[in-house]
């Protein structure tokens, strides 16, 4: 009962078993470099390969973007969603040069992606303004359908069947929003629809 939060998960999903989280007394810290240097990360098949941390028993996780084009970070304040955003965005830049991946970078709270202003990847200046992020959402909706009338052109299924192709590489293209929530409730409709 001495513990500080503890965390019960009743039941264990697939299992007639409660689980309790007792969290250490004192955090391990993760750096970045040891992601970067591990095997999982070093042995990715692609260019978009997520270092995300390491598990309690220390594993190291990583994902590919690819597999999953939407990715939603959540969490309780203080639980590490912003670490985990700076962690997807250095992971990217360590394996990709401008031609190969473009990030556009929206925060309305203005606090945690201006320091990333400067770096050749940016489509555009982090974007801190609601209605320069929506006509970014909607300029990225016109790019999208751009480049599937050039697949089709090309007869390519996805980017890099055509990139292996053609002369003008076509980069991918990440759009990272901080607190999308803000972001809703300032232009619910354009937003959803957009990113819909």
């Amino acid at each position: 009962l001495a513990a500080h939060p503890v965390r019960i998960e009743a039941p264990i999903p697939g299992k007639s078993l409660v689980g309790i989280e007792v969290p250490n007394q004192k955090p391990a810290i993760v750096r970045q470099r040891e992601i970067l240097e591990s095997k999982p990360f070093k042995g990715r098949k692609s260019n978009l390969e997520l270092g995300l941390g390491k598990a309690v028993s220390g594993r190291v996780w990583t994902a590919d973007l690819k597999t999953m084009p939407h990715l939603l970070v959540a969490g309780a304040t203080g639980s590490g969603k912003r670490v985990c955003l700076n962690s997807i965005i250095l992971s990217l830049l360590y394996q990709n040069n401008t031609d190969t991946l473009r990030f556009i970078l929206v925060d309305p709270k203005r606090v945690e992606f201006p320091i990333y202003n400067g770096i050749p990847h940016l489509l555009t200046p982090v974007i801190t303004d609601v209605t320069k992020t929506v006509y970014a959402l909607r300029w990225a909706i016109t790019e999208m359908d751009r480049r599937f009338d050039e697949l089709a052109k090309g007869n390519k299924r996805n980017l890099e069947a055509y990139n292996l192709s053609s002369k003008e590489k076509m980069p991918y293209i990440v759009i990272i929003i901080d607190e999308l929530a803000d972001l809703m409730v300032a232009a619910a409709a354009e937003v959803e629809g957009c990113i819909i």
